[in-house]
């Protein structure tokens, strides 16, 4: 569905894309993970061509960004971008006559989405008044009027309440059932997880790009979470063996840089110091593994 080919993008003296490669396949929910200033929303507007590369290439169902039928493709930017003073209904149908739908095709249509979307008792509201939860669901309205095949979201959940977050998964995974494919970007760690690929990306590098159940295999030994009675969250500080170091109020959760040595290692630490507990390998989550491969590639 999405191939990206080697595309580089450099804004004066920042490389904000180097070298990408990539593959979005039919009817996947693909999730490009990373945090702020890593080169997702570069990468996500050289998709939809809103911008060109440098170098490299892009193709959308085999054709170049410029070259695709833009009904098939559905795209919601980072921001809110649809106009405030006009009704929930009033930004649908005009986003709609962009494409030059008919009024009843884009009533038949907005009808269907904003039952989907939850949105169909605010028709009358301003955007301007929405919650930032329901602009997001707004905004995604717009982005599926012309029922494309493909949707790319910038970030749609950055800033947004966790109950709507849940929600508005909640309708992506409806779409994905329908068979959409969705290109999703996000800082969430946690959003990776719902997502069926990830590629994770840091400073304009794919650091690695799979299912989340596969990127989780190879590290399952180097996560562990310590048990015992301290409460001094920089306790692990000054062990080299521990990449990173979270404190839970009751137990500590670790990134080692190898299983078994970095478990012996915290146990004779914990044994200098009078301190014994439980020290146990747990499934690391998608944010050990960024710690860890953002770590590995220093």
């Amino acid at each position: 569905m999405i191939r990206v080919k080697k595309v580089s993008k450099r804004f004066s003296s920042i490389q904000a894309l180097d070298r990408v490669s990539l593959q979005v396949n039919r009817q996947d929910i693909f999730g490009l993970i990373g945090p702020d200033g890593a080169g997702k929303t570069t990468l996500m507007r050289i998709i939809c061509g809103l911008m060109p590369p440098d170098e490299g290439q892009v193709w959308i169902m085999d054709q170049a960004p410029g070259e695709i039928d833009r009904q098939n493709l559905g795209y919601m930017p980072q921001r809110f971008s649809l106009y405030p003073d006009l009704s929930v209904r009033e930004n649908i149908e005009f986003f709609g006559s962009l494409y030059s739908l008919s009024r009843k095709v884009i009533r038949s249509r907005a009808e269907e989405i904003l039952e989907i979307t939850g949105l169909s008792p605010f028709t009358g509201r301003l955007a301007g008044s929405l919650s930032g939860g329901m602009k997001q669901k707004l905004a995604l309205t717009c982005a599926l009027i012309t029922r494309p095949a493909l949707l790319v979201l910038d970030e749609p959940t950055y800033g947004v309440d966790p109950q709507s977050r849940q929600d508005f998964w909640r309708i992506l995974y409806q779409l994905n059932h329908q068979g959409m494919t969705i290109m999703v970007s996000t800082p969430y760690m946690d959003e990776a997880e719902l997502c069926t690929r990830v590629a994770f990306i840091n400073q304009g590098h794919i650091l690695a790009c799979d299912t989340p159940q596969n990127l989780k295999a190879p590290f399952s030994q180097r996560v562990l979470e310590v048990r015992i009675p301290s409460q001094d969250p920089r306790l692990f500080d000054n062990l080299e063996e521990v990449e990173d170091a979270s404190f839970f109020g009751y137990k500590y959760r670790l990134v080692v840089r190898d299983g078994t040595r970095g478990q012996k290692a915290v146990q004779s630490y914990l044994a200098a110091r009078g301190l014994a507990g439980v020290i146990e390998p747990v499934s690391p989550a998608m944010e050990d593994l960024f710690v860890i491969m953002t770590g590995r590639d220093d």
